[in-house]
Order: structure tokens, then C-alpha cells, then sequence
């Protein structure tokens, strides 16, 4: 019994942890405009905008920046990256929906014919991580 009771009490502290990731990219062209990353945690969910967990931006900095995204529990995670150059809140894409500003995700490269999937992306997280991603 008194098992069973020290897992209701230590259980739920585990699952609520909260983590950070610091997500170090690199390559930024210019300092105008911003750098915006968004956390996807399903495939079904990767790159829609309406269905991402969580944002962050910053002002775009030649070279590199750093965005802290805090508050996640532990899990599986995919980021996306873009540098909104005209600073508009939007990937800018061409008539072909290729996108004109700089893309890249977090593990994954674009493809020929499009992104990567969420698999080819996914990290796991069950502590505070960093991850450095190129533009």
C-alpha cells in the first residue's frame, strides 16, 4: 500500500516537469526581420500553423541567435525554423508555395519535393535540451 502511494506522490511531479529547449541557430544572413521557431509534437500536427503547440521569435541577429522555448513536459518534439527577413509574421512563399525565406527544421532537411516529415525531425526530450540547427 504505501508503494502504491508513493507512486500517486511522485508520479504526477514527473510527468509536470518542465523543460526548456534552447535552440542555437546559425547562419542567420542579416540582422533584419526576426527568427521563428515553432514546436510541433505529432505528425499530425507538423507545420500546420494552426496547430502548433508552441512559438518563439527573436530579433534576427548576423550569424546566430538563441530562443528558449520553456514549459514543456517531457516528450517528442519537431521544431521548425524560419528567418521572417521582412519581419510580416508569414513564411513568404513563391507561386509554387517554395519558400523564399530562409527554412530549416530540427533535424531534418527539405527534400527535393518538399519538408521532411515529423519522423525524420523528432527529438526526445526528458531534461532541459539544446539543439543548434542551420539556417
Amino acid at each position: 500500500m504505501r508503494n502504491i502511494l508513493l507512486t500517486f506522490v511522485f508520479l504526477p511531479s514527473f510527468l509536470l516537469a518542465q523543460n526548456t529547449i534552447s535552440v542555437h541557430v546559425k547562419n542567420v544572413d542579416s540582422d533584419s526581420g526576426h527568427v521563428n521557431v515553432a514546436v510541433y509534437d505529432s505528425d499530425d500536427s507538423f507545420l500546420s500553423f494552426d496547430k502548433v503547440l508552441k512559438t518563439g521569435s527573436v530579433p534576427a541577429n548576423e550569424g546566430m541567435v538563441t530562443l528558449r522555448i520553456d514549459d514543456l513536459p517531457v516528450g517528442e518534439y519537431a521544431l521548425a525554423v524560419f528567418h521572417d527577413e521582412n519581419a510580416n509574421g508569414e513564411l513568404d512563399t513563391n507561386w509554387l508555395g517554395i519558400p523564399k525565406e530562409k527554412i530549416a527544421f530540427s533535424k531534418g532537411k527539405m527534400h527535393t519535393f518538399g519538408p521532411p516529415k515529423y519522423r525524420e525531425c523528432a527529438f526526445k526530450i526528458t531534461s532541459d535540451y539544446e539543439i543548434s540547427i542551420d539556417l
